[in-house]
């Protein structure tokens, strides 16, 4: 119930649609059973009586009637497509701007998969839940009560005939395992959303994806059974009330029970039977989407752990950085941390190198410095401040991170460079690309800057998407600037102009440069190596290939061979 309450805050603006649905459903409901009365008048003293009159009135009427119900119909259908339509950009637009004041360890927690799941499947499975609820939910009891009161107002002793059937199938809805089922099926499907990275979770997903698979067979052979004996309660009302109502009419000469009274009496069963069933679909898809409601709700209620002081830093004053005695673990501050003891000072315009095997924490430690983590102990300060004391925008406007996957979005390149500053000019859009060598292949295209570029950048190679990335981060105009392995889809000869550009025409600029080839590094300012969560070395690279055996290793692989890594894994980071 505080489920429902909570996301029923989200009919605003749709409350008068949601309210006239059901009084819609209703006038249907109402004309419609009134159809079957007018028929047995027709029936009775029209045909019987051969009272031409008779039938031409009550024909108009029931004419009347029936485009009364084509109207409460077609508005029913129009408001409630409309209230469910806008309950559900209600949920999205609060799910999405709740995701939007997410750090990556709320992101972490529920997964990109799992989060674009809420945001489409499970509020597509409430819209079609809502919409049920507000037309057939009022629409299948509002009929069965209508047609059950006409009945005992024709004949009492022959409505008990539906009232047996009523209460059988009642009891079948009720007490199958069918809704039980469903629910377990659909609650099942958060473990098979899990995020599947390793081998325990890999067999938790099979054992669950067996589960499933089983409780949905099981469903479809309740289905199988359920359905002949709804249709065999149906037929069994049919020939019974035809049965008992045929002797009425016989017994008493029509004084009893009149043709036409029987007539209404068959319509008012299919009605009352169908409801019923009618009414269980709604409880069945009522119960299939509370699985969707309560995931939607965790996102809705989910607490960003990153948010502004009370009284935030608002300008970012330079490119200092400095770690102190730095831990961080992602999900348990007491579980084994990924960083340990981090403790460097880095002065700003300072280029700084790290290198380090696949899981050694290197984007782990670049991501504190915009905040996308926060730290578990110690501090990060940029510019004299604890990251922690800035507002977040300015500290990530002051911050820019090219990050491992290069997303490119929709639009002309002038349209993906002003993510970086929506109100840059060509020329400032133009000189980012030089500094980023991303000119060289831009000038070549038909469009030059005005190209478009697919979702995702699926128009454009790796190593181009990646300069555009930069080329965007340095349209921030950054104190900070992080490459997180950006140039590994270049070749070394535009790597080496890239790292040219950023040496004569942001020397001002403090960047950290994460990748495996020791070419991209080996000119910066300092390096660091890291391991297992720590600072293995530092050093430059002369000091380095004197000091460190594994940096001059991997050096002379490089250089002898032509190889890259540290290690052939694949993989993100840091995690």
């Amino acid at each position: 119930m505080a489920i429902m309450k909570k996301l029923a805050g989200y009919i605003r603006g749709f409350w008068k649609d949601t309210i006239l649905t059901p009084i819609f459903m209703l006038g249907e409901v109402v004309v419609e059973m009134i159809i079957p009365l007018l028929m047995a008048r027709i029936i009775d003293d029209g045909v019987y009586g051969r009272d031409m009159d008779t039938i031409v009135k009550v024909g108009i009427i029931m004419a009347c009637c029936a485009g009364a119900g084509l109207f409460f119909g077609v508005m029913g259908g129009k408001y409630g497509a409309s209230a469910s339509t806008g309950f559900a950009k209600n949920l999205r637009q609060a799910e999405f701007e709740s995701i939007q004041k997410y750090s990556f360890k709320n992101i972490d927690k529920f997964s990109s998969a799992s989060l674009i799941t809420r945001l489409t499947t499970d509020v597509t499975n409430l819209q079609n839940a809502f919409q049920m609820l507000i037309r057939m939910g009022m629409r299948a009891p509002a009929s069965l009560i209508v047609a059950m009161v006409l009945s005992l107002s024709i004949s009492p002793r022959l409505s008990m005939v539906y009232l047996f059937a009523v209460i059988v199938i009642a009891i079948f809805i009720l007490y199958d395992d069918l809704n039980a089922s469903v629910g377990e099926n659909v609650s099942g499907i958060r473990v098979v959303k899990a995020y599947v990275k390793e081998d325990y979770e890999k067999k938790r997903f099979h054992k669950a994806n067996e589960n499933l698979y089983h409780m949905f067979i099981k469903a479809e052979k309740l289905m199988v059974v359920a359905m002949p004996i709804m249709q065999a309660a149906v037929y069994a009302c049919i020939l019974l009330i035809s049965w008992f109502g045929a002797k009425m009419i016989v017994a008493s000469g029509e004084t009893e029970l009149t043709t036409g009274n029987l007539m209404s009496m068959l319509t008012y069963c299919m009605n009352i039977l169908m409801s019923l069933m009618m009414f269980a679909m709604v409880i069945v898809m009522i119960l299939m989407s509370t699985a969707s409601a309560k995931r939607i709700t965790e996102v809705l209620e989910e607490e960003p752990d990153i948010k502004n002081p009370e009284n935030p830093v608002m300008e970012v004053p330079d490119g200092s950085v400095v770690f102190k005695n730095v831990e961080f673990s992602y999900f348990d501050k007491y579980e084994e941390p990924v960083l340990k003891d981090i403790n460097v000072n880095i002065p700003s315009g300072t280029t700084v190198g790290i290198i380090g095997p696949t899981g050694s924490g290197k984007t782990t430690l670049v991501n504190l410095l915009s905040r996308l983590y926060d730290v578990n102990g110690g501090s990060v300060s940029v510019g004299g401040h604890d990251v922690r004391e800035y507002d977040v925008k300015a500290l990530r406007d002051s911050v820019s991170v090219v990050l491992q996957k290069n997303i490119l979005f929709s639009g002309s390149i002038y349209d993906n460079l002003r993510w970086g500053d929506k109100d840059a000019t060509d020329e400032e859009c133009q000189r980012a690309a030089r500094l980023a060598c991303a000119d060289e292949f831009i000038d070549r295209m038909p469009d030059g800057y005005d190209t478009w570029i697919e979702q995702g950048g699926t128009n454009v190679s790796g190593g181009q998407r990646q300069r555009l990335c930069i080329a965007r981060a340095l349209m921030k105009h950054p104190k900070v600037l992080v490459l997180d392995d950006s140039t590994s889809a270049v070749d070394t000869a535009t790597d080496a102009k890239i790292r040219k550009a950023f040496r004569e025409e942001i020397p001002g600029t403090t960047k950290f440069i994460i990748a495996q080839r020791i070419s991209s590094v080996q000119d910066a300012d300092t390096i660091l190596i890291m391991d297992d969560g720590k600072i293995a070395a530092r050093g430059t690279h002369e000091e380095l290939l004197k000091t460190n055996d594994m940096y001059r290793e991997l050096y002379e692989s490089q250089t002898g061979q032509g190889s890259g890594d540290f290690d052939k894994t694949s993989g993100k980071d840091g995690e």
